[in-house]
């Protein structure tokens, strides 16, 4: 069987779109590695990429992707809603077929010793790679963001796993391995930034609420809404239908309506039947069922 193993890399440019096919065009160059999709966001100033192949193959795009991308995004110039410390913010590795967490894990690691060594960017490993227990969760490694962590990497508990303990106008990169996680938004028709705070802070596990959801509170006050941004870490556990269920009703209670919502990048199909199936209130259905399957066998 042939391994295959996705990679999702962020960069911190969402605006300047002819920057991101420059960085993308490094990865399309690589034989055997497939772009599966990307989408960049302006008000986020960041773009979210998704590729898949083999390990190796995957590991070379990945790399040529980070040289480009700290070639052409400084993060002096860089102003976005979403929280960021990198021009390549993370790389993270995800098994697919043939392909254990700890193969992932090895993969973070040789990219994360290549790029602190040759480009000299402080290189943070996270998630299943994480090398201390407080840099499991992203938002802890990321804690600052570029502009803090110009002062705190020179610290003891913020010393990168490779690389200097500088930054430089790239930033510093999270590498990592994890499961499959699904980047939903929901927007709020409120440009009160408070609520969106809070409404977050209801629904991530870090402070009490569902343990495999991550959420923060947007300003997207320019487009006449707040956003709440989550990353969906097992949607088996916590389903997208009962995310959206708790900021429905977490709105209503602020007098807010819910206007909309977003998938950023990939989703599985069966997150996407269940939510399905719970809005329909279908009984016994089957993913036997999808018609596409039947014919086509994915």
């Amino acid at each position: 069987m042939v391994k295959i193993v996705e990679c999702i890399p962020n960069i911190s440019e969402g605006r300047r779109l002819e920057v991101v096919e420059e960085i993308l065009d490094e990865v399309r160059q690589v034989a055997g590695v497939t772009l599966l999709d990307y989408s960049s966001n302006a008000d986020h100033n960041r773009t979210v990429i998704s590729m898949i192949g083999e390990p190796e193959k995957v590991l070379e795009a990945a790399w040529r992707l980070i040289v480009k991308a700290a070639e052409k995004i400084d993060l002096d110039q860089h102003q976005g809603e979403h929280p960021r410390m990198g021009a390549t913010d993370v790389v993270p590795f995800v098994p697919v077929r043939g392909m254990t967490m700890d193969e992932c894990v090895e993969l973070a690691k040789r990219l994360g010793e290549r790029v602190g060594r040759e480009l000299s960017i402080p290189v943070y490993l996270y998630e299943k790679a994480a090398t201390r227990p407080e840099r499991r969760n992203l938002a802890d490694v990321r804690r600052g963001q570029y502009e803090g962590l110009k002062e705190s990497v020179k610290t003891p508990e913020r010393t990168p796993d490779f690389g200097p303990s500088v930054l430089g106008k790239a930033g510093a990169i999270a590498v990592g391995a994890r499961p499959p996680l699904v980047a939903f938004n929901v927007n709020l028709g409120t440009t009160n930034l408070e609520i969106g705070k809070a409404i977050a802070k209801g629904i991530r596990g870090s402070s009490g609420g569902f343990v495999n959801v991550k959420a923060l509170g947007i300003d997207l006050s320019e487009q006449g809404m707040i956003q709440i941004s989550m990353n969906m870490v097992d949607t088996q556990g916590t389903p997208l239908y009962r995310a959206m269920e708790f900021i429905k009703t977490e709105a209503a209670h602020f007098g807010v309506p819910v206007i909309g919502s977003e998938i950023v990048g990939l989703v599985p199909l069966d997150a996407m039947l269940d939510a399905a199936t719970y809005y329909l209130k279908l009984h016994d259905f089957s993913s036997e069922q999808i018609l596409e399957k039947r014919v086509f066998g994915f």
